[in-house]
């Protein structure tokens, strides 16, 4: 464990500075294909000004964790559960990146249709529970407990690809400020870090820790003011590793309080759609949720850190449930 402590902690300073490095050469690149986010019509006026930001860096914080993994642990990037993180990282990066690049030449916010989005995702998640799937565990292990319901194979197959889908969107639906969705990200994924090195899956703990070495040098852009959003490439990806984390460590359902933020942002806005279409009303001020808090008058800084903090208190609850079994 010493060694691998050693080699993640070199890992984690190998994906910050070259994120830290890379990054500005990136955004200047960027601006100069013209690779800006469209602010929507529908935008809270406030958010208008941010138009012409270059999107699509949330592409680094992919690309460098694999690159390094791959460099400092050869021998365990084809392991298992190193694999099935890193296809679902990949794959659900390319409907992010197909998304932004049709925003970018298209000069509007209209991507992927929602329909082929959807259907992309279903199909990757598909591909990835049943590959990765086959000779494992299908048991769900309720938190708090060490009670475990066993489902049968093709119920589990389909509970995983709907975590794919519901995760990877409500990481998308939380990336609307500047330093917002990866600021959380990185605050969720530690309880998930802690599990690994206590589980001695040492390989995921060095996949974690490379992916927030990067999110920390991301960070340092897109922070208020942000010089760059990380598009859907970002967000999609990051909800994807996300499940492929909880799956690989056997804490699927652990994702419904260590992810606690992505689910109520993305609760609320289903139910505000739900009942716009059918009551004709709206039941919250604003969804995506964090806007409500502005609309309120709370400044995005201060509502960006209340994140935080709430997204805290949640890693918190998980990493003490976690350290008690």
């Amino acid at each position: 464990m010493e060694s691998y402590i050693l080699i993640a902690l070199l890992g984690l300073a190998l994906s910050l500075v070259a994120t830290l490095v890379i990054m500005p050469r990136y955004i200047k690149m960027l601006k100069s294909l013209h690779y800006e986010q469209r602010v929507s019509e529908y935008a809270l006026e406030q958010y208008k000004q941010k138009g012409l930001t270059p999107i699509m860096g949330g592409a680094l914080f992919v690309v460098i964790p694999i690159i390094v993994f791959l460099i400092i642990d050869f021998r365990h990037f084809f392991d298992h559960d190193v694999l099935m993180m890193v296809v679902a990282y990949a794959l659900f990066f390319v409907i992010g990146f197909l998304d932004d690049i049709l925003i970018i030449i298209r000069k509007n916010n209209e991507g992927l249709s929602p329909k082929l989005k959807m259907l992309m995702e279903v199909v990757f998640a598909f591909l990835i529970a049943l590959i990765f799937s086959i000779n494992t565990d299908t048991s769900l292990t309720i938190p708090f407990t060490k009670i475990s319901i066993e489902l049968p194979y093709v119920i589990y197959i389909i509970f995983v690809v709907f975590m794919y889908c519901a995760e990877s969107n409500a990481v998308n639906f939380t990336d609307g400020m500047d330093g917002l969705c990866a600021g959380v990200s990185f605050i969720a994924f530690l309880p998930f870090l802690v599990l690994a090195f206590k589980e001695g899956e040492y390989a995921i703990a060095l996949f974690i820790i490379l992916v927030l070495g990067s999110l920390l040098g991301y960070l340092r852009f897109n922070f208020f003011p942000a010089k760059i959003f990380m598009g859907d490439s970002g967000s999609l990806a990051l909800g994807a590793l996300f499940v492929a984390i909880a799956v690989a460590l056997k804490a699927e359902l652990w994702l419904l309080i260590g992810g606690g933020v992505f689910l109520w942002e993305m609760v609320t806005s289903v139910l505000q759609q739900i009942a716009v279409r059918t009551i004709h009303r709206r039941i919250f001020k604003y969804t995506p949720i964090h806007y409500a808090f502005v609309i309120r008058g709370l400044r995005e800084k201060k509502v960006v850190i209340l994140f935080y903090m709430i997204q805290s208190v949640l890693s918190l609850i998980m990493l003490l449930g976690v350290i008690m079994l």
